[in-house]
C-alpha cells in the first residue's frame, strides 16, 4: 500500500484507551516505539467507572505493610478454582509469579495503593480501608487479602485511568480521541498494517465539545437505567455519522485490540450469553464488542464468550454471611461468604432465578448494628431496600416460608441438616457459621431479577483468542494473526471463567503490558514493506 494513502502512521497504534490500552501504549513507548491510541471517545472506558481494585499478591508492598503472608503458589491455589481452563497453569503461575512486581510498576506509573487492611467482609471497602478479600479466598486454603483498592476517595477507578493515561502521555504515546475504528487494513500476506477510522479530528468545534459532554452525561444513567442511556446517546451517534470523517492510520510494527467487552451489544449477549438478563451492565457504549468484531474480521477465533460475570453481593453488612441461602424449594444454594459473581452464578441456576437469604432475629440485628460502619452511601441504600422492602418476617420458619413462596418442609429441612452438620458441606469456614435459633426470623429476596434498588451488576469476559506468551491474536486454525495483538476484556484472558473483583484490571495490565511489548517487537518490515 503506497505511503501516500495513510493519514497518519505509527510503530505501534492502540485501539481502546481503557486500562488495557493504556499499559499496552506505555510498554511500547518506553521500549522506543512510535505509539499511537484511538478511542471512540475521551478515553477511561469501563476502568475509569470501576472501584479501581486491582488483583494482587504474592508478596506486595501492601501485604507485608499489613503483615500479611502469601506467596505466588498461594494465590496460583485458590486463583485455579476460579480460574479454571481460561488460561494455561503455565500462564497462571506467570500471572501470579509477576503479581508483586506489576503492583510496584503500577505505583512507579503514579497509581497509589495503600496498606490499610479492611477487617470485614465487604463487597468494596470504605475510604478507610484499601487492602481486603476481594474474592472467595477465605473457603479455601492459605487464604490472603489480594484487592488491592486504588488509594483514592469514592470509585477509585477514575484515579487509576488518569495516572496510566498521564503515564502514557509521558513516555510519548500519541492520542486521538473520538476516533472510532471499523476495519483492520492487511496486506496479502495477510499482516495487519493499519486501521480504517472515521474520526471528528476536523469536525466544528461546537460538535466535538457536545460529543464528549453527551457521552460523558450517558455513562452513568446507561448503566442504571438503560433505556435512558440509550436515549441520551442518541444525539452521541448521531453526531458521529454527522461528522465523523475517514482517517487510515499505518502501523509499521502492530496493533493492540483493547476495546473492552460487549455487554452493551445486546446482538452479541442474545447470541453468545442469553442467560443474562435483568443484570445491570457494568461498563460503556464503547464496549459493544466492537474490538472483537475487528478482529472476527481479520479471521481471528473468539473464546469464552458465553462467559458473562454476574454479581449478587451479601455484604456489606458482613454479619449476613452467618445466615442461609436458599431457592424457591428451600434448598441450600452455595457458601454464604463466597464472591459476589460465585453467589450470583450459583442464584441464576436457581429455579426461576429466586433466591433469599434466611436470618434470625440476632443475625438481624448484628447486621443493622454493623450498616453504618461497613458501607459506604450505595451500600447503604441497597441494603436499607433489602431490609425493607425485600424482607418478609415471621415468629416459625415455616410461616416465613408460606410468606416469602419458599416450600416449608424444603427449608425446614435445610435449616436442619445446616446446623446439624460439620463441617459445612457446602464449605462455609466454621467461624463464620451462626445458629439460626433465634425467632423472628426474616427471609431476605436477593434475586436476579431487574431492580434499579438492587441491581446485579454484569460484565463479559470472553474475548478473542491470544497466544498466552505474545497476546498475539490467533485464527481458528491456532496459528497468528500477524501484526495483531489483544489484551483486556477484548481478550481471552485470566478471569475469562470467572471474576473476583480486580481481576479483570490486573489482567488488564498484565495483558496490556504483554501486547505493549510484542507489538513493539514485532520483527517486519510494517508499512514500508507493504508499499505498492
Amino acid at each position: 500500500m503506497p505511503s501516500e494513502a495513510w493519514h497518519e502512521t505509527a510503530d505501534v497504534v492502540v485501539v481502546g484507551f481503557g486500562a488495557a490500552g493504556a499499559c499496552a501504549a506505555v510498554e511500547a513507548a518506553e521500549a522506543g516505539a512510535r505509539v499511537l491510541i484511538l478511542d471512540r471517545f475521551t478515553g477511561g472506558g469501563a476502568t475509569a467507572i470501576s472501584g479501581g481494585v486491582v488483583y494482587a499478591g504474592g508478596g506486595t508492598r501492601q501485604q507485608a505493610q499489613a503483615g500479611v503472608a502469601d506467596s505466588p503458589e498461594a494465590m496460583a491455589g485458590y486463583l485455579r478454582e476460579e480460574v479454571g481452563d481460561a488460561v494455561s497453569a503455565a500462564t497462571l503461575r506467570r500471572f501470579c509469579a509477576q503479581s508483586a512486581a506489576m503492583l510496584a510498576w503500577l505505583e512507579e506509573h503514579g497509581v497509589p495503593f495503600d496498606a490499610r487492611l479492611c477487617p470485614d467482609k465487604t463487597s468494596y471497602p470504605t475510604n478507610r480501608h484499601f487492602l481486603y478479600y476481594s474474592g472467595s479466598e477465605l473457603s479455601f486454603a492459605q487464604p490472603a487479602p489480594r484487592g488491592h483498592r486504588t488509594h483514592a476517595p469514592g470509585a477509585s477507578g477514575r484515579v487509576l485511568f488518569a495516572r496510566l493515561a498521564a503515564a502514557a502521555r509521558a513516555a510519548g504515546a500519541g492520542v486521538r480521541v473520538q476516533t472510532r475504528a471499523h476495519r483492520l487494513i492487511t496486506a496479502e500476506d495477510g499482516h495487519v498494517i493499519g486501521v480504517d477510522c472515521r474520526s471528528l479530528r476536523d469536525a466544528p468545534a461546537w460538535a466535538r465539545r457536545s460529543h464528549r459532554v453527551l457521552h460523558r452525561w450517558s455513562v452513568k444513567p446507561g448503566i442504571y437505567v438503560p433505556a435512558l442511556g440509550r436515549t441520551l446517546h442518541r444525539p452521541v451517534s448521531w453526531l458521529e455519522r454527522r461528522y465523523a470523517r475517514p482517517l487510515r492510520i499505518g502501523a509499521r510494527h502492530g496493533v493492540v485490540l483493547a476495546a473492552g467487552g460487549f455487554v452493551f451489544d445486546r446482538e452479541m449477549l442474545r447470541e453468545h450469553a442469553p442467560a443474562y438478563r435483568g443484570g445491570l451492565r457494568l461498563g460503556t457504549p464503547g464496549d459493544d464488542g466492537s474490538g472483537i468484531r475487528l478482529g472476527v474480521g481479520v479471521g481471528a477465533a473468539t473464546g469464552h464468550l458465553d462467559r458473562v460475570s454476574i454479581w449478587r453481593f451479601l455484604t456489606p453488612p458482613s454479619a449476613l454471611v452467618g445466615g442461609l441461602l436458599v431457592d424457591r424449594d428451600g434448598r441450600r444454594v452455595c457458601d454464604e461468604s463466597r464472591y459476589g459473581a460465585a453467589i450470583g452464578d450459583a442464584v441464576l441456576r436457581c429455579p426461576g432465578r429466586r433466591a433469599w437469604l434466611l436470618v434470625d432475629a440476632a443475625v438481624l440485628a448484628d447486621a443493622r448494628r454493623q450498616l453504618r460502619g461497613q458501607a459506604s452511601w450505595f451500600q447503604w441504600l441497597q441494603a436499607r431496600w433489602l431490609f425493607g422492602v425485600d424482607r418478609v418476617s415471621a415468629p416459625s420458619l415455616e410461616r416465613v416460608a408460606q410468606k416469602a413462596g419458599v416450600d416449608p418442609a424444603g427449608l425446614a429441612a435445610t435449616v436442619e441438616a445446616y446446623t446439624a452438620d460439620r463441617p459445612d458441606p457446602a464449605g462455609k469456614p466454621a467461624e463464620l457459621i451462626r445458629p439460626l435459633v433465634r425467632p423472628p426470623y426474616s427471609l431476605i429476596d436477593v434475586s436476579i431479577r431487574r431492580r434499579l434498588a438492587v441491581p446485579a451488576p454484569m460484565l463479559t469476559l470472553g474475548g478473542l483468542r491470544v497466544d498466552e506468551v505474545t497476546g498475539r491474536v490467533l485464527r481458528l486454525d491456532g496459528s497468528g494473526v500477524p501484526g495483531l495483538f489483544a489484551a483486556g476484556r477484548t481478550a481471552v484472558g485470566v478471569c475469562s471463567h470467572s471474576y473476583v473483583s480486580g481481576l479483570s484490571l490486573a489482567d488488564c495490565v498484565f495483558s496490556g503490558r504483554r501486547a505493549g511489548r510484542s507489538a513493539t517487537a514485532e520483527d517486519r518490515g510494517g508499512v514500508h514493506a507493504h508499499r505498492d
